[in-house]
């Protein structure tokens, strides 16, 4: 018996990794497509999902693939819910309290989906296509790379699939009752939804666009006919009392040509008339109506709103777009977990079973997320982040996981706030960093004795040298003038030219690149330094 085991700890048949299991059923071979829409009525629609309530998904999922092919606005609410879910970030997460092994399991998943399979953005749309149909089929095709078992993915229509008699599961039809069960490791099976009571039949959300759609094409229907009869201007013949049948042919002739041709000839004493319609029967009014209703539902059901898709300029505003790009963000985030979920099921799970030894448990898996998350106001943080330090102990990595900032790697070059050492500034000289000082030793400070001239002698008088020494540095005096002259050289140059406090004030910002502190700082550095020197040689004083 094998020793690799499925998802709900079910030995796996090695056999169904060299061949798909679609290949071995041939009531799925020489599949055509055939069109749901002709002929289409509140009847035959209501008749189709009676059908697929019962088991037979043919019709239904038939029917759901025309209407995205044929409503351009349905495709492009669907196809915005689609790719959304391609703009965010994705990896591969291992179990809490993870092992070594299984960091080591995750690290290499999330190395295969990134480099070593089929393109991974297109089984995303594959397992999206289930929010309209209530589920997506993704057959898995394995092949060997080396030692490696890959997968490869092919997305297979819905109407491939049925209903178990009972209705609780989806199988592959094989012209059996209750259908081919699906191989272990051989599909991933997204069913998008379930949390919805009721039917898998009745999951997906063109169950409901169904009605919408189906409303819309007849109203498109009724104005094209109503655009036949009176989108053209009518062309009125008159002509005169007691013309003969001859005159009347001829009048009739020349309306006709000048309908078609817009070039005509009439006898002088005939007159033509080109009546416009007028009225609310110009634009066909009741029909777009219907057509505009229609999208309109399209959108709340898809999107959770309008204002996202369309605006008429007059209820439309930025605060409501906002309010309604909240909640296609909620949808998203739904979207995002429900994939995750049956992405870390059906491929992360065989992917480590079949290559990285057997798992205890699907709980003891790596599993895939999508980072949902928005990043926050950095003017606000900025402001707050300052003011909060000095309540709160803030941890780094919480900040950064809430503005999405990475923390840089060893060497990398960085902005902002430099780590000791300094960095190179503005003008390219180096701006030297505040020293970090720990308690220097008695050989330490004799050291600093001998480096002012003093001869090393006993360790005694090293130190006395290295305490006259720091006396020295303590009594130095510094020439601030100096020292803070490149500092405020902006504002000394604005006081000369006159300016007011007032507009130097609201001008420092602009000038704050401009002030070297060099010179300041390494006084500054210079006197820590004697300072936490001395203080520790007083201490060593008094032991």
């Amino acid at each position: 018996m094998s020793t690799i085991v499925d998802q709900f700890g079910r030995p796996i048949d090695r056999s169904m990794l060299h061949e798909p299991q679609t290949a071995a059923i041939r009531a799925l071979e020489n599949q055509y497509l055939t069109p749901m829409l002709d002929g289409l009525s509140p009847a035959r629609l209501a008749a189709t999902l009676r059908a697929a309530d019962s088991g037979d998904l043919i019709g239904q999922h038939r029917l759901f693939a025309d209407m995205e092919e044929r409503d351009p606005h349905l495709c492009a609410e669907m196809g915005k819910r689609k790719l959304a879910l391609l703009n965010l970030d994705w990896d591969i997460v291992p179990p809490r309290n993870a092992t070594d092994a299984e960091k080591a399991s995750a690290e290499w998943v999330k190395e295969v989906i990134g480099d070593g399979v089929d393109d991974f953005e297109d089984l995303v749309l594959a397992c999206m296509d289930g929010v309209g149909h209530g589920f997506a089929g993704v057959e898995l095709a394995w092949r060997q790379d080396g030692r490696e078992w890959l997968p490869e993915f092919f997305p297979r229509p819905q109407e491939w699939f049925q209903l178990t008699q009972d209705r609780t599961a989806l199988r592959l039809r094989d012209g059996s009752a209750d259908g081919a069960a699906l191989a272990q490791f051989g599909w991933i099976l997204h069913e998008h939804g379930k949390a919805k009571t009721g039917y898998i039949a009745r999951m997906g959300i063109y169950r409901v666009l169904a009605w919408p759609f189906l409303y819309k094409a007849y109203g498109i229907g009724d104005f094209a006919e109503f655009l036949e009869s009176y989108g053209l201007p009518i062309i009125v013949g008159k002509y005169a009392k007691g013309a003969t049948a001859a005159e009347k042919a001829s009048l009739l002739r020349s309306v006709t040509a000048l309908g078609h041709d817009a070039r005509a000839i009439m006898p002088a004493d005939m007159i033509l008339e080109v009546q416009k319609i007028t009225g609310g029967a110009t634009g066909g009014g009741s029909h777009l109506d219907m057509v505009s209703w229609a999208d309109r539902a399209q959108s709340k059901c898809i999107l959770g709103g309008t204002l996202t898709s369309q605006a008429d300029g007059k209820t439309s505003t930025n605060a409501l777009g906002n309010v309604h790009q909240e909640v296609r963000h909620d949808i998203l985030e739904a979207d995002a977990r429900q994939i995750a979920g049956t992405l870390t099921r059906h491929l992360v799970y065989p992917l480590v079973a079949l290559n990285r030894g057997r798992l205890d448990s699907l709980r003891r898996c790596p599993r895939l997320e999508f980072d949902t998350g928005v990043p926050e106001d950095l003017v606000a943080y900025a402001d707050a982040l300052p003011k909060l330090a000095g309540l709160f102990s803030i941890p780094a990595s919480w900040v950064r996981d809430r503005l999405h900032i990475p923390e840089a790697a060893d060497g990398e070059e960085v902005l902002g706030v430099q780590p000791p050492g300094g960095v190179d500034g503005d003008d390219g000289k180096q701006v030297p960093a505040l020293p970090t000082v720990d308690a220097p030793s008695a050989e330490e400070l004799a050291a600093l004795a001998a480096t002012t001239g003093g001869a090393v002698g006993t360790k005694e008088d090293s130190l006395r040298r290295a305490q006259g020494a720091v006396e020295d540095g303590m009594t130095a005096e510094i020439d601030w003038q100096h020292v803070t002259t490149p500092l405020f050289k902006p504002i000394l140059d604005a006081l000369k030219e006159g300016l007011d406090p007032e507009e130097i004030l609201a001008r420092m910002g602009e000038w704050f690149p401009m002030m070297n502190d060099d010179q300041l700082v390494e006084a500054l550095s210079r006197a820590i330094f004697v300072a936490d020197c001395w203080g520790r040689l007083s201490a060593g004083a008094n032991d």
